[in-house]
């Protein structure tokens, strides 16, 4: 029960962030029977809502905000789970398991999940705090993104060639708008895919009215007060009536860091998402593991399903039913009238094949190591993408060679021995 002292509110279980991960938690302690306190600080003002679709449905205005809540509010208020939104932690005192808001009052815990997420990463360049530089990361970013359009901004530049700037670009053309899309490295989705999606996704966005660019980079951002253009390092200027920016998220873990938490690229948690620092877990974009689909690399998965199941294990094991996490990785991507879904991790990859033909638009790229499927993406190929899942799932050695002919379901190798 919520019990009051000298200097703060005492919750059995705080969550820090009203993200997926954070609403999952909340959602599994109680579907576990978790009768305790329970908390979510969140920095916006408004419940857990679902955040892929900020940049495709809502941005393009087919679905209302309020198709977004992941809960109606009344359920959170059903299910004694205290909010407080609008806030964001500033400090934690570990010794003490107390929170300290940035209003500057305290809120004490017995177990804390930070599922803080991370912020959009800002350009460091003259000109980054212009008006009308955007990100897309929450429905406060959107609002003002679509009322800039209402008013008038047609023309376009989108920094960064990974799935929020494709993702977006491809709504601006839905919407008519001019579109310049500026990767600094070689390809799009060089991080996630292949050199094989990578030139198909390219040629999409240029098929679609997109003027794509890779290799360049951008020198600063030009304007008075207001951006109206984009320097890029030859000298020459895009003319811009706004400009959004997608290069990534930096994790949002500075107190826990500051407390004395382990960790560099966002907090290090253990297989049951525990931190360093006793009764702290970290969960979703922010929590770097040891990833068993990645040979144990340690890394961070920004993606829904990642933050969902890591909060199942988090909820898990304060109930007292731990098991380890090893929920396998998933992802998907919608732009124009193409569906990507990925599963596995493509890390490390020493050997790529396409199943189908690319011009058709419904293909597969397959991702092996050592003779191993270990990941796919399959673009508007639903099919693949399951069989694919469950081969990968399986662990199975296969021969690479076999599973190129797209004649041939992926299902009829499902019972090929382990190697």
């Amino acid at each position: 029960m919520t019990a009051q002292t000298k200097s703060d509110t005492r919750y059995d279980v705080v969550i820090v962030g009203a993200g997926h991960g954070g609403a999952q938690c909340a959602i599994a302690l109680r579907q576990r029977g978790f009768a305790g306190s329970i908390a979510m600080i969140g920095l916006e003002p408004e419940p857990p809502y679902e955040r892929p679709a900020l940049s495709k449905e809502y941005l393009a205005g087919e679905k209302s905000f309020e198709r977004l809540y992941i809960r109606p509010a009344v359920f959170w208020q059903n299910k004694s789970v205290a909010m407080e939104l609008g806030f964001a932690v500033t400090a934690v005192d570990p010794s003490r398991g107390v929170l300290t808001l940035s209003d500057g009052r305290s809120i004490g815990y017995s177990k804390l999940v930070w599922a803080t997420g991370g912020q959009p990463r800002r350009l460091t360049c003259s000109g980054a705090n212009l008006e009308g530089v955007h990100t897309v990361r929450s429905r406060a970013d959107c609002d003002q993104l679509m009322r800039e359009i209402d008013e008038g901004a047609r023309t376009f530049v989108v920094i960064g060639g990974g799935y929020i700037g494709l993702e977006a670009a491809a709504v601006l053309r839905k919407l008519g708008c001019r579109v310049t899309l500026l990767e600094a490295l070689p390809r799009v989705l060089a991080r996630v895919a292949g050199p094989e999606l990578s030139s198909f996704y390219e040629q999409q966005h240029r098929d679609q009215g997109v003027d794509l660019r890779t290799g360049v980079a951008v020198d600063c951002l030009v304007g008075n007060k207001r951006v109206d253009g984009v320097r890029l390092a030859d000298g020459s200027v895009l003319p811009a009536d706004a400009v959004i920016v997608g290069i990534g998220i930096v994790p949002s873990v500075e107190p826990l860091l500051v407390a004395g938490a382990a960790g560099s690229n966002g907090v290090d948690v253990d297989e049951y998402c525990r931190t360093s620092l006793a009764n702290i877990y970290a969960i979703g974009d922010c929590a770097a593991f040891a990833n068993v689909h990645a040979g144990g690399l340690r890394m961070r998965v920004e993606s829904v399903q990642n933050a969902n199941d890591q909060a199942s294990c988090v909820a898990r094991d304060i109930v007292g039913d731990a098991l380890p996490y090893a929920a396998f990785p998933w992802f998907w991507s919608n732009q124009y009238d193409l569906k990507l879904q990925t599963a596995g991790l493509s890390v490390g990859y020493d050997r790529s094949l396409i199943r189908g033909d690319l011009a058709t638009r419904s293909f597969s790229v397959l991702y092996f190591k050592d003779d191993h499927l270990i990941a796919i993406d399959a673009v508007n190929s639903v099919k693949d993408y399951v069989q694919g899942r469950k081969l990968i799932e399986a662990g199975t050695s296969l021969n690479p060679g076999v599973l190129a002919d797209a004649s041939v379901p992926l299902s009829h190798h499902t019972s090929a021995s382990p190697a």
